[in-house]
């Protein structure tokens, strides 16, 4: 990947001060809906801006969804806006913004180290980077 691929990979610190910032700023979380309802999710309700849940793959086979694209533009028409795009660790987060900026948005970023961060010594995730570890707001349930 390189920077003309998509906007750039931010710190979950850096998309959370963008979201509050900038009202216009979107949030795509593109993780699956189990990881979505047991692992759990920022929570916005300190910004104004939306956040979409729209997966990248779906579970439990983890196919590409082949309506992303679409359900992206639907829930954010605008190409000018930054679209900001959450996975667990940031692998699929990267890949939806290099697809959504290969279709003419200009501002999609990817939330390196996503909601969970990466695995640690012990092969867990939730104790290295990360939304979580950040410190930033999530809710579970």
């Amino acid at each position: 990947m390189s920077e003309q691929d998509y906007a750039g990979d931010i710190s979950p610190t850096e998309a959370w001060d963008m979201l509050k910032s900038n009202p216009n700023a979107v949030m795509v979380d593109v993780r699956t809906d189990a990881e979505f309802a047991y692992v759990g999710y920022p929570d916005m309700s300190e910004c104004e801006n939306p956040t979409h849940r729209i997966c990248w793959k779906i579970f439990p086979d983890m196919q590409r969804n082949m309506h992303f694209e679409d359900a992206v533009r639907e829930a954010s028409p605008e190409f000018d806006v930054p679209i900001l795009f959450l996975c667990r660790s940031g692998i699929r987060s990267a890949a939806a913004a290099i697809a959504m900026t290969a279709l003419g948005y200009k501002h999609c970023y990817n939330i390196a180290e996503g909601f969970e961060g990466d695995k640690d010594d012990t092969g867990h995730r939730g104790t290295v980077g990360g939304w979580k570890v950040r410190g930033l707001p999530w809710a579970q349930g």
